[in-house]
């Protein structure tokens, strides 16, 4: 490839600069004179000047994870996200440093998604865990922290971590075997026939946010209302292929929480000048409401002819043109008994008075989101051209109203069968609303969740110490034969099997943010929460009343130990019993699904961090 020298004069310095550079000929240059171009000063300092610089060699990391620098992010990463972690969790406020709008939140999802990460082996975590709530929306910070303590606890070990990998994911099957068994202590089945178990899902995401800023009767109302919602979504006709429908959030602030309602259909807001009330909407003989649902602009603008040409005879106008194409279809509307028209994006104004004119309502700028749903709702199929209009197309409703809350005027549509709801979803103020969202849309998920797998774990740091107890009986009792076909010790093992224990304690211990004692009681294995103010060597049974999930009562010599192995050596003891769950009312339950991805999600990615032997970084 030839190349060519250009004499570049930038101009705006303190002195006249001159440099000669060459350039190769795939680029294309605007030049003004012959081999001369011109820069202004300030113009020059914006452009990027890669090419004037040699290029740099990359950076090669050995053995990252023995690098201070590594254990002190991860340190503190850990210590920010277990601040975070359930009902009474410390509140973070993040902002880009240079002003702007600022996020107050304990959610993962939040934080994830607004916490800059540098160091690629954190950016790994950050990533496994950000895919981890993109799938299940909830867990986000259990996968995290416990991911977080895995590689901490791991990396101390005395043992290679080609060793440590492979144990662990001898102690992932156990843990997934047990949690997928009948036998299983820390689960629960839910029983959609009755709305304990479901109340208790959305009950127990709703207080693991504190910045929603929830008393407890307004927990109760948005509760019954998320599980109403979801119920809305659920098709009254079971086919083969089952789809769940879609619950639309409307967002009003400034109004208290127990303003809060769901209503069967959609709502489309609109000025309260557009509509009159009541409706004088047209209907066909059977009594619906005819609509037809367009994608396309319907403003009478040209449409952006790109790279091609439009040719015009004289005395023709193009807008005119439009305009008429435009009235050709509300004719054709009008004709078919079209009663609704919503439009994806802007109506002309014409097009609006004459349907008016002929007892058909309009509703424009629904915008993109509203456009699946309202499809779904009413059979309409979206209409992508005004020059081809087939009756095939359009969709009906069983009736049409005016709503009002707050200040905002909606058109609520009412479907024929509910799959499509509206939650007009209240709250006092805009960060507090924004965190709220965040939660219902999470809890509507774990209930989607809930419905394929009808399951549930023990919350409240149960099902991890439940787990952890588990994991210590197991490894006391495993054969010869099992630690040579893992190619281990059994000191290895029992190494490895109490770093893990520790780190799934380290979870439970987490949930505590006011320095009280952590017990696990040795015959259930649950977790139980001292108040701060008390010795360690109190009398445990007068301090607690029930474990961390609330299924357990203090009604038996439990016999409680300390969490986190102060005592010091690794623990030994019996097969954790099943407590005969039976679920009441505010029992604190986790989603299965969820849980259990996010326990995968941790070791997998922990294992991945492990086995990093090198860090190549490009520094150009």
């Amino acid at each position: 490839m030839s190349c060519f020298t250009f004499k570049i004069i930038i101009l705006g310095c303190k002195e006249l600069k001159c440099t000669t550079l060459n350039f190769r000929s795939a680029i294309h240059l605007e030049v003004p004179s012959k081999n001369e171009i011109c820069f202004c000063w300030p113009e020059l300092k914006s452009l990027k000047m890669s090419r004037l610089e040699a290029k740099k060699p990359p950076l090669f990391v050995s053995e990252p994870l023995t690098k201070d620098t590594v254990s002190q992010s991860l340190s503190l990463l850990s210590g920010i996200l277990k601040s975070c972690y359930g009902p009474a969790g410390r509140l973070k406020q993040l902002h880009n440093g240079v002003g702007g709008y600022v996020c107050t939140t304990s959610q993962s999802s939040a934080i994830l998604s607004r916490l800059s990460v540098s160091h690629p082996v954190l950016s790994v975590l950050t990533a496994s865990v950000q895919n981890h709530i993109s799938r299940f929306s909830d867990c986000g910070l259990f996968t995290a922290i416990l991911c977080c303590s895995l590689v901490e606890n791991f990396k101390s070990l005395n043992v290679a971590s080609c060793t440590v990998i492979k144990i662990s994911k001898h102690l992932l099957s156990l843990c997934m075997d047990y949690l997928k068994s009948e036998a299983c202590g820390c689960r629960v089945s839910v029983d959609f026939s009755s709305l304990e178990a479901l109340l208790c899902l959305v009950r127990s995401v709703l207080t693991s946010k504190p910045a929603c800023m929830l008393n407890k009767p307004e927990v109760d109302h948005l509760t019954t209302l998320i599980l109403k919602a979801f119920m809305f979504t659920v098709p009254c006709h079971v086919e083969t292929n089952a789809v769940l429908g879609k619950c639309i959030i409307v967002p009003v602030k400034g109004r208290r929480v127990v303003d809060s309602t769901v209503l069967p259909g959609l709502l489309i807001e609109t000025p309260d000048t557009q509509l009159a009330k009541p409706l004088a909407v047209k209907r066909t003989c059977s009594n619906m409401i005819k609509i037809a649902l367009f994608c396309v602009s319907m403003s009478g603008d040209l449409s952006n002819p790109e790279e091609g040409t439009i040719t015009v005879p004289y005395g023709i106008s193009l807008e005119m043109s439009e305009l008429n194409q435009l009235l050709n279809v509300g004719k054709q509307l009008v004709n078919d008994e079209v009663g609704l028209v919503v439009c994806q994006k802007v109506i002309h104004p014409s097009l609006k008075q004459y349907l008016k004119e002929n007892h058909v309502i309009t509703v424009d700028r629904a915008g993109l989101s509203l456009m699946e749903p309202l499809s779904r709702m009413t059979g309409s199929k979206p209409i992508a051209s005004i020059h081809s209009l087939s009756p095939s197309c359009y969709g009906s409703l069983k009736d049409m109203r005016i709503e009002k809350f707050a200040s905002k005027h909606f058109v609520h549509l009412i479907p024929n069968d509910t799959v499509v709801c509206s939650l007009i979803l209240c709250n006092r103020n805009e960060t507090a609303w924004d965190e709220l969202k965040r939660a219902c849309e999470t809890a509507e998920h774990v209930l989607q969740l809930t419905i394929k797998e009808p399951l549930a774990l023990l919350g409240g740091g149960c099902t991890e110490t439940h787990l952890a107890s588990y994991i210590r009986h197991k490894s006391c009792s495993l054969s010869t034969s099992s630690f040579k076909d893992i190619d281990c010790s059994r000191t290895q093992y029992q190494l490895v099997a109490d770093g893990f224990c520790r780190s799934l304690e380290s979870v439970a211990c987490s949930l505590n943010h006011d320095d009280g004692e952590i017990l696990t009681d040795m015959v259930y294995g649950h977790c139980w929460f001292v108040p701060s103010g008390f010795p360690s060597v109190s009398n445990w049974s007068d301090l607690v009343s029930k474990c961390g999930c609330g299924i357990n009562g203090n009604t038996e010599n439990l016999n409680w130990r300390l969490l986190q192995g102060q005592f010091g050596s690794p623990i030994i003891q019996g097969c954790p019993k099943d407590p005969s769950v039976k679920v009441a009312d505010f029992l604190t339950l986790d989603c299965f699904a969820a849980k259990c991805s996010g326990l995968q999600v941790a070791l997998e990615t922990a294992n991945l961090i492990l086995d990093l032997s090198y860090i190549i970084e490009d520094q150009n």
